[in-house]
């Protein structure tokens, strides 16, 4: 039995979520995920990446050069939220912990979807498949998801990304857009299957971080817990090098994850628990507007 405070937490996401949408996103979504439409609206130029299919080749012949149909009747599209409940989710060192903010932005990217019209489901995964819900339509799905985000317990606390990408390429035939949101900390290289998802889907990394993974206080001796590990490690925060050392390790990390998002040509929003993740995400709606 869900207990009452999970459903008053599920409640207060509901009502900031929408009320984020309704004030501040607008037809954000909506303007960048539309669907193929099969009603004639009018052409434009082909840019790199448009489907050849939608080439209009009279036009291209008069202009000599490629144009594409705009369509204005909608499709509805199949949404996938791959949300990362390992234990690193469990840290925040200011305004809210990393798994917090995933909640809420799982929200909002859900009820987003159903706004449009479109069918959303739902990943969770750590180091295994923890929970996986096909994608329906409808507020009150929408509402189930939100509490398997919020009341949901983890089986294992380690990551493994490569699974889970598996686990999608394997179950979901017809194309997605898939929004993976995760802090990344994964050791077994999931390169490989991200190429393929990439391939078949349209496929979002949101990354989320906290302030404190890069940059370490000045506090003397410090004792650090990997919470999807748990190993304990002694350090002296109060050494610069140290702290210098550790810096540029996190910073390279970050750096060679941004690399991968790039080289494969898939967007990358990434979050911070201090920032926020409103203006990054209108941020990333705006810029994919631009190349549509």
């Amino acid at each position: 039995m869900i207990h009452n405070e999970v459903l008053s937490a599920v409640k207060r996401i509901e009502i900031k979520t929408s009320k984020i949408i309704d004030s501040i996103m607008g037809g954000e979504y909506h303007a960048v995920f539309k669907g193929n439409g099969m009603e004639f609206a009018d052409v434009r130029k082909y840019f790199e990446g448009d489907d050849i299919r939608l080439i209009d080749w009279n036009v291209t012949a008069r202009a000599g050069e490629p144009f594409i149909k705009r369509n204005i009747e909608e499709r509805e599209l199949i949404v996938i939220l791959m949300v990362d409940v390992s234990a690193s989710g469990d840290f925040g060192t200011k305004k809210q912990f990393k798994s917090e903010m995933i909640a809420e932005l799982t929200a909002l990217l859900a009820f987003s979807a159903i706004k449009n019209n479109d069918r959303v489901g739902l990943l969770l995964f750590s180091d295994k498949i923890e929970k996986y819900i096909p994608p329906k339509k409808g507020k009150k799905s929408i509402l189930a998801l939100i509490r398997e985000i919020v009341y949901f317990k983890p089986t294992s606390g380690k990551t493994d990304i490569a699974q889970a990408l598996a686990h999608i390429n394997k179950i979901q035939k017809k194309k997605a857009v898939i929004f993976c949101i995760s802090d990344f900390f994964c050791e077994r290289n999931f390169e490989k299957l991200l190429s393929v998802t990439a391939k078949r889907h349209d496929f979002i990394a949101v990354s989320v971080d906290d302030p404190r993974e890069t940059e370490l206080a000045n506090v003397g001796l410090l004792q650090i817990y990997d919470a999807e590990s748990g190993e304990r490690v002694l350090v002296d925060t109060g050494s610069k090098r140290f702290r210098e050392f550790y810096k540029t390790r996190q910073l390279s990390k970050k750096e060679n994850l941004a690399k991968l998002f790039f080289s494969k040509k898939i967007d990358n929003i990434s979050l911070s628990t201090v920032s926020g993740y409103i203006e990054p995400l209108i941020k990333f709606f705006h810029n994919r507007e631009k190349r549509r």
